[in-house]
């Protein structure tokens, strides 16, 4: 059975191509790449159709990540496949949250930074997009630090599955 996981941000050309690129190279480094299915949206459909950012995809690029990436908004009617929606901050969450059809549907929305235990109560990544490059720096060291507690978790809901 395939874990799905979605990450989410406003307009899904910065954070959230970032947070999906940086977290299906964890799968496939973890060998979970045919047990993880990862992509992303935006809360909104402003740029969809649209490739990510160049200042995402230069930032992922210098770090040795994949920049495939076409924007595209999220639908309440991808709750039923998805296992994990991941929120790149509030504002995120508590749209998804109003927009899923259920409370089960509710619950599988969670803020990316709440996987790094070293986040403390600041839980949102900042939006880059109105910044310069260091935006873009921040936000890839804030996705790759919440990325490997995500990925310990996701591992234990996929070896749950499989049992």
């Amino acid at each position: 059975m395939t874990y799905r996981v979605c990450f989410v941000c406003t307009g899904n050309i910065c954070r959230s191509p970032m947070a999906e690129s940086v977290f299906r190279a964890r799968t496939q480094e973890a060998g979970l790449d045919g047990l993880v299915e990862v992509d992303s949206a935006g809360t909104g459909g402003w740029h969809e159709g649209e490739p990510a950012d160049p200042r995402t995809v230069s930032v992922l690029e210098a770090h040795g990540y994949g920049s495939d990436h076409t924007a595209r908004q999220f639908h309440a009617s991808w709750f039923s496949r998805l296992d994990l929606v991941i929120a790149l901050d509030a504002g995120h969450m508590r749209a998804l949250r109003h927009l899923a059809p259920t409370p089960a549907d509710a619950d599988k929305v969670r803020l990316l930074r709440s996987y790094d235990p070293a986040a403390g109560d600041d839980l949102d990544v900042p939006d880059p997009y109105y910044g310069g490059m260091d935006g873009f720096e921040e936000c890839l060291e804030l996705v790759e630090a919440a990325s490997e507690g995500l990925l310990t978790a996701v591992r234990e809901q996929v070896e749950g599955h499989a049992a």
